[in-house]
Formats: C-alpha cells, structure tokens, sequence
C-alpha cells in the first residue's frame, strides 16, 4: 500500500487574500472553492506539475485530537523547480518579495547557486507561512 502526501492544510486569516496570493502571485492552480455548508468554506490549489494540493479551511470543525493552526506558523513548506533563477526571475516579476538564492557551504549559508539540490530561495505568504524553494536536478518523473 502506498502513502501519498496529497494535501497539506496552509492556515490564513484572509481566505481570498490567500487565494489571490497563491493563485496570482506564486501560479497555484485553483482546484476547488467551495462554501460546502453555511460558513465552512475550502480552497484547495496545486502547484504547477506537483501532486501534492495546498488547502486553506475556515469553519471547518477541529478533527478529534487535532489542534487548529495559527495563521502564520506553517514553516519550511518546501518546493522543487529544475530552474531556480528562472523560478525567482517568475516570483519577482509578479511581485513576490523572495530571497536571494542561497546555498550550504563549508561556513554555512552562502550567496548563490551551489551543486545539486543545494540551491534555495524562500519566501512568505501574506500571513508569514514560509516556504523554501529548492532546485532540483530533474523533474519528479525522471527522477
């Protein structure tokens, strides 16, 4: 039996603010957005070739054992591009504010592409969630 990671929930205090920021600003498709019941509403997008959705929920009961997530506190959110300049080149120009590419070197973290899948950028939703950015040497499925 196989376990996928198919969906992985973003806390937000603005739902449409999220969407158009994720949607417009990074290039989510937009799956679904529903009000499924009076005041319960999903939004789920994915990333360009990825398999894996983001989902943001308001109204949405807790799961039993579960803790609600702060807006804010997702971190480290990690995506693969097989072109790392030409991904910030991207975030830029549709006005993402993105760090510089970084890489681990021999006194830490260091300015610049470094070998194979050792080149980073990061970024933050408008609530603070953070992501990484990390290029990859091919795309998932020749991998």
């Amino acid at each position: 039996m196989n376990w996928t990671l198919e969906v992985v929930p973003v806390p937000v205090t603005d739902m449409d603010r999220a969407k158009d920021f994720y949607a417009d600003k990074i290039g989510f498709k937009v799956d679904l957005d529903n009000e499924v019941a009076p005041g319960m509403r999903i939004i789920q997008m994915t990333p360009p070739g990825s398999r894996c959705s983001i989902a943001m929920l308001k109204g949405m009961p807790e799961a039993p054992d579960m803790k609600e997530m702060t807006p804010g506190t997702l971190q480290g959110l990690q995506i693969c591009v097989t072109d790392i300049e030409a991904a910030r080149e991207e975030l830029l120009g549709r006005g993402v504010n993105v760090s510089p590419i970084r890489h681990v070197g021999a006194t830490g973290w260091e300015d610049g592409k470094g070998d194979t899948w050792n080149s980073f950028m990061t970024f933050e939703d408008p609530d603070g969630n953070g992501w990484v950015v990390q290029e990859a040497p091919s795309e998932l499925s020749e991998r």
